[in-house]
């Protein structure tokens, strides 16, 4: 592997977040992060699909005709989906109950069908599974973050941040803060990109 193709792969889920910088889930983020469990459940199933439809779909990219990509993408994406859920029921039927719908729904997750067009479709499989594992990964430490913070102003009596009017406006301070803090961070990495520059002349 390309050691900065590696790097800016792994990274991925960071600097490009799917929730804070790319702004994509949103619906479940908020719907599923009043309690850090739920949060954690839905983010780790999620990931999970996310990891393993960007293997398939990278392993099968040059075998699916062009014309039928996104339906077959849905379709790889939908199979992984229910046996999360048959899994979910089985072995832990509690939080089943508790995600419910938003279970199945993981199936139409803008983030996981985005990544399969965008880039598992376009890449060989170590990178497909890097880039999944990064974004999972970035989607899981999101909304536990969203749903941590909810649960505790909720247990500090601050119950309106529980409600999704209350969950919208934290998301949106955390949105102002994460991007802020990369834009800090870039223009860091530029200073320093331009002062080794100046170095090697």
């Amino acid at each position: 592997m390309d050691k900065k193709a590696f790097k800016d792969t792994a990274l991925g889920g960071l600097l490009n977040n799917p929730v804070f910088v790319l702004v994509l889930g949103i619906c479940p983020t908020i719907a599923k992060s009043t309690n850090i469990v739920d949060a954690f459940g839905l983010g780790a199933a999620t990931a999970v699909v996310l990891i393993c439809s960007n293997v398939l779909i990278s392993s099968l990219r040059k075998v699916i005709p062009d014309q039928v990509r996104l339906p077959a993408y849905i379709i790889i994406i939908a199979a992984l989906t229910t046996l999360i859920r048959l899994f979910l029921r089985r072995f832990v039927p509690v939080l089943d109950e508790s995600l419910g719908a938003f279970i199945p729904l993981i199936a139409v997750n803008c983030i996981i069908l985005g990544r399969a067009e965008a880039f598992a479709s376009k890449n060989k499989v170590g990178y497909a599974a890097l880039d999944g594992l990064s974004m999972g990964l970035g989607f899981l430490a999101a909304i536990c973050l969203l749903g941590g913070l909810r649960q505790l102003l909720g247990l500090a009596g601050l119950s309106v941040f529980v409600t999704p009017a209350g969950g919208f406006i934290l998301l949106g301070l955390l949105l102002g803060l994460f991007n802020f803090l990369l834009r800090l961070y870039r223009n860091a990495q530029k200073k320093r990109a331009q002062s080794h520059s100046k170095e090697v002349r």
